[in-house]
């Protein structure tokens, strides 16, 4: 296999997924997690649009992948969205910025309402603003097979004159079979030098069901990364592309390190987790209370419409419990005209289920960092007894709920875990929202403090406390 070339594949599975999966924290963190073990060099995420929520998503990404790069793109022609993604993303064991930018003239218009002169400017801006922290840049023209071929290659010029190291054309609508996508890359590589100085990407819709064999002539074409994604989809499949790579790749002269022996199993159990997120997606589109967790409830509700409500949320309430989330409910549409199901979500954590602890007095220690894997020991009371747990995890959290779960030697299911951040600033409150399923019941916890961890680890007390209540009342 001596003097094959390398083939590096990027998994955008997370990307693709977005609007259509409807995925939680931590279904995201476990996706990339297995996604990682598959030996793909970069996992894309999306673009940082909630600054405290997405960037606490990516920092808990990088703190649990080991070996591939972590991508995040900014947004065009914005020094501050730079600096914010690369303070989330700087952990990664390896970290990519990415400069995305429509390069054909119905979406640089369409979209970003960008003259050709002023996207050649952005896009040179903003890849030496990314340069500035990084030298893993990647340029992404999107829509590149629609562009003017000529400022198509001037795009490309100023973004490797600004320091990008990655250059990545896209078919995004799959305009191209594969053999004029081999014609589309030698004809670049002939016209723009400094592609020979880069790494050459390439993404195409499968909108024709041509995806994997357009990719595989842009690999003979100079090609060396490809986007893919490891869940079924209208993108380019990793499984397709890995496979044709095994069997052809040395024949273009190529290889791959991705392993093909795992990606069976690996792409099920990640094809399980964004089918269980479809279908949260599809119940949220069918019901319109539920839609996208928007114009849910509002002063104008009935009582019943609210306990509906929470009983589509998994709850089984009883009857006192009803009547403190229905006088917090009240309370809170008095200050605002609409409340979402998040929200209520957030209302029955505080409100419902509110019990003695049983688990009290917690204290902990944690130790993780981008190089060592995370650990957490955990002290705590049950009654007058003390409890003493020590665990790994995969990032602070997964290893302090792993602790309590040694410390009380019980486990529970984990049904969602959930941030948001309540205040703004430096010194932001975040709250925590826990849901256990424990013998075909939810029950949420709430934590609040500046501590995102100590936060979690409040909420899911709070929710153990309140399964224990019920056993021992029982």
């Amino acid at each position: 296999m001596n003097g094959l070339k390398q083939i590096h594949i990027v998994d955008c599975t997370l990307v693709e997924a977005s609007g259509h999966v409807e995925l939680s924290f931590r279904e995201k963190i476990e996706l990339c997690r297995l996604i990682d073990k598959l030996g793909v060099s970069v996992i894309e995420l999306n673009q940082i649009r909630q600054n405290k929520i997405d960037s606490l998503l990516i920092k808990s990404v990088c703190s649990v992948v080991r070996n591939a790069a972590v991508a995040v793109p900014v947004k065009l022609n914005d020094p501050e969205s730079v600096r914010l993604t690369w303070e989330a993303l700087k952990e990664a064991p390896a970290a990519r910025l990415q400069v995305v930018a429509p390069v054909s003239s119905v979406q640089m218009e369409y979209l970003l309402h960008m003259k050709p002169g002023a996207m050649l400017s952005a896009v040179a801006a903003s890849v030496s603003a990314c340069r500035a922290y990084t030298e893993n840049v990647e340029f992404i023209a999107a829509d590149a097979t629609r562009s003017d071929p000529g400022f198509l290659r001037e795009c490309i010029q100023a973004a490797i004159d600004a320091g990008a190291s990655v250059i990545t054309v896209c078919d995004t609508a799959a305009s191209m079979m594969p053999e004029e996508v081999s014609a589309f890359l030698d004809g670049l590589i002939a016209d723009i030098p400094g592609l020979s100085g880069v790494r050459i990407g390439f993404f195409c819709s499968g909108e024709l069901n041509m995806a994997d064999a357009c990719a595989f002539s842009a690999v003979r074409s100079g090609a060396t990364e490809i986007k893919a994604i490891t869940c079924a989809g209208k993108c380019i499949s990793l499984a397709n592309i890995v496979r044709i790579l095994a069997i052809k790749g040395a024949a273009a002269g190529v290889q791959c390190k991705v392993g093909s022996e795992q990606i069976n199993r690996i792409s099920s159990q990640v094809q399980n987790i964004c089918s269980a997120g479809g279908r949260k997606a599809v119940a949220a589109e069918d019901d319109p209370r539920i839609r996208d967790a928007d114009d849910v409830l509002s002063a104008h509700d009935s009582f019943e419409a609210v306990i509906h409500a929470a009983e589509k949320l998994g709850y089984d309430l009883n009857p006192e419990d009803q009547q403190k989330v229905w006088k917090c409910f009240c309370q809170t549409s008095e200050k605002k005209e609409q409340i979402t199901l998040r929200e209520l979500d957030a209302i029955i954590a505080a409100e419902a289920l509110q019990v003695p602890p049983a688990y009290h007095n917690v204290q902990y220690v944690i130790n993780t960092g981008n190089q060592i894997g995370a650990m957490a020991h955990m002290k705590l009371m049950f009654h007058n007894d003390a409890l003493e747990g020590i665990a790994s995890g995969d990032g602070a959290i997964d290893a302090a709920f792993n602790s309590i779960e040694k410390a009380t030697g019980r486990h529970f299911e984990l049904d969602e875990f959930r941030i948001q951040a309540i205040t703004e600033g430096r010194e932001a409150i975040g709250e925590t929202i826990v849901r256990l399923r424990w013998e075909g019941k939810l029950y949420s916890g709430r934590g609040i403090s500046t501590d995102i961890v100590g936060a979690g680890i409040m909420a899911y007390i709070n929710a153990v406390n309140k399964i224990v209540y019920e056993e021992e009342e029982a």
